[in-house]
């Protein structure tokens, strides 16, 4: 070893470090052995992956793929040999040959007694709870043969419950304090609402001075209830009021559904992520007792041409006009969990935001106005509800403007997780139902809608569009498939080149139509800083979903979440889009319709933006 000056800090003295010969260097590969089989893994790769990798199956409970490292539980304990007490599997690196049981005496004692110190603390019903059957508290009990509480129970809540959140439920007696909610909001949200408050047994998860949810910057996005293992964290449910208005005969109640629950709702069914039950649904919904069904997709169809006309506006405003009021990039506005973040954090950007609603409250206002008149309902007769992989839209449906149709537009939000307790309520098995199609006037949607569920799915049905009203042509890309929009890189950038433009979009001529695409909110971070130091001066058109992987990923979708059940949810909505004989929004026969009949003065025309717009003026400048 160097000799050190005592006079120098250390971290400035020149050492070396002795490493021992059977070490492998950073990008090998170390050999091991679990549970006295040999195995090589990578360097760096920690006990609990080595042991999934070569399916050897060790309890988990704060860990989670989507989540950074905590090891806060304990449960996954496992013996080094040569250590002197046992080490947590998710955070112990594998740098060295080491040897590893995860099977002996002492490691089941050690997570049998953890996981009874944390049923001390869990109050509640097992069979009243929101994740009975779904619960990884529940699972571990019964994994490790948990039949009394050895270290007693708690017999009354310590907390009130926070029940303040259109969207999201607080019942902190159940919290196992794992702390996933926490990382999820602070790391991978970046939003940043729930922390550990307190040291100790006065540990508990809270809020800024522990204020109510609806009292904080909480974008309601859900994403912690997907990541909690236990009912700590639930979505609020309107079930009860949608089986009181079915029930009720004086009332016409009409559903629309969103893509992303189609491709995600046989999971609460046992079938594999990816299995999608669009028709199934739609027969289902109809047994429950809903009067109608209809497709939100013709509403996403609807949300382009609005959407998109308004960038074509925006752009011959700056570019030819030189107004400088309008401003460009134009966001996209369809997830609700984006649009609170952005008035949060970012609101001196927020007139870039589109002032189109999104698809769940277009169609609200379309079935109050339109549809009451086309089947002679009274609106105030008609209940809107709406099945959406979001918890965000419970919120999004009771903000007090969504009223444009003289009523509420959509009176309940939906999600895939309570749509499916419905359905069992009323002793149907999904996968068993025959496929139907959906009611008319709102049955046929194109594809460019169903795509809506994946993130850049936006774009991709925007872009389909816009280049054809400005160029006369197909969008360049094989099968339709815009390749730059897909995929679950955080933040994407692309351009597609206008040329030979029609005679009413000539000033595009030759320009390069710049895009972007991001998912979840710390990329929407990355996008809105990057807007700050004037780096997107160049970029028109941005799409923003605040979930990780856009609406596949909602906080309303079948827990568990990972990035490969995301994936396996958009595949299926990419395959059914390619089945589809209508795949542009501006070729949908019943907007089009819509449009004739009654939208006359067309997308962006006054009668639209007053229904599916946020604000307008006369003047027709888009504001905030």
């Amino acid at each position: 070893m160097a000799k050190r000056d005592s006079r120098t800090p250390v971290s400035q003295q020149p050492h070396t470090v002795e490493i021992p010969d059977d070490i492998t260097t950073i990008g090998g590969t170390v050999t091991v052995e679990i549970n006295e089989k040999k195995v090589s893994v990578p360097f760096g790769t920690t006990i609990l992956e080595a042991c999934k990798t070569n399916q050897i199956h060790i309890p988990t409970l704060c860990h989670h793929p989507d989540l950074c490292i905590a090891g806060t539980c304990r449960v996954c304990l496992v013996d080094v040999e040569g250590m002197r007490t046992l080490q947590t599997s998710c955070s112990f690196p594998i740098t060295s040959p080491i040897k590893i049981k995860t099977t002996t005496p002492m490691v089941r004692k050690a997570r049998r007694h953890i996981i009874d110190l944390l049923l001390s603390e869990h109050y509640g019903e097992c069979y009243t709870c929101v994740r009975n059957n779904n619960c990884e508290l529940q699972a571990l009990a019964k994994e490790y043969g948990v039949d009394n509480f050895t270290f007693g129970h708690v017999d009354k809540p310590r907390f009130e419950i926070d029940r303040s959140s259109p969207s999201v439920i607080r019942d902190m007696n159940k919290c196992v304090l794992c702390k996933r909610c926490v990382r999820t909001c602070i790391d991978l949200q970046e939003v940043g609402v729930l922390e550990a408050i307190n040291r100790g047994d006065k540990t508990h998860i809270g809020t800024f001075y522990d204020k109510a949810l609806a009292d904080v910057v909480c974008i309601n996005c859900g994403q912690c209830i997907n990541r909690c293992p236990t009912g700590a964290l639930h979505a609020n449910d309107p079930s009860d009021d949608i089986w009181a208005a079915i029930d009720d005969p004086t009332k016409h109640v009409v559903i629309q559904t969103a893509p992303s629950p189609r491709a995600a709702i046989g999971e609460e069914f046992g079938q594999p992520a990816g299995t999608s039950y669009t028709g199934e649904l739609n027969t289902a919904l109809r047994r429950i007792g809903f009067d109608k069904v209809f497709d939100t997709n013709f509403s996403a169809d609807l949300t382009i041409m609005e959407e998109g006309t308004e960038l074509l506006n925006r752009l011959k405003a700056v570019l030819v006009d030189k107004d400088e009021s309008v401003k460009l990039p134009q966001f996209t506005s369809c997830s609700p969990g984006w649009i609170k973040y952005i008035e949060h954090f970012y609101p001196e950007y927020l007139d870039h935001l589109s002032t189109a609603k999104s698809p769940q409250q277009m169609f609200g206002a379309v079935i109050k106005t339109f549809y009451a008149k086309e089947a002679d309902v009274k609106p105030e007769d008609i209940v809107t509800v709406a099945l959406m992989p979001c918890s965000a839209k419970k919120f999004e449906c009771n903000r007090p403007e969504m009223a444009d149709s003289g009523f509420k537009d959509v009176d309940y939000g939906l999600t895939t997780r309570e749509m499916a307790k419905m359905i069992k309520e009323a002793g149907i098995h999904l996968p068993e139902m025959p496929s139907t199609n959906f009611d008319d006037p709102f049955g046929d949607a194109s594809g460019a809608g169903l795509i809506f569920g994946a993130t850049g799915g936006v774009m991709e049905a925007a872009l389909r569009t816009a280049y054809e009203l400005v160029t006369g042509r197909e969008v360049p890309f094989k099968n339709l498939k815009i390749e730059p929009c897909r995929g679950f890189q955080g933040v994407k950038q692309a351009s597609v080149k206008l040329e030979n433009c029609v005679e009413d979009y000539k000033f595009l001529e030759g320009a390069d139509l710049k895009f972007i695409v991001a998912h979840g909110t710390a990329n929407a971070k990355i996008v809105m800083e990057m807007l700050k130091r004037g780096e997107l001066n160049d970029v028109h058109f941005i799409e923003i979903m605040a979930c990780p992987g856009g609406c596949i990923g909602g906080g309303g979708q079948p827990i568990p979440t990972s990035e490969a059940i995301r994936t396996a949810r958009a595949k299926a909505i990419y395959e059914e889009e390619e089945s589809l004989p209508i795949r542009k929004s501006h070729e949908n026969t019943h907007v089009k319709y819509l449009y004739e009949k009654f939208l006359t003065d067309g997308p962006c025309g006054h009668l639209s933006h007053k229904l599916l717009h946020t604000h307008y003026t006369k003047r027709g400048k888009f504001i905030s």
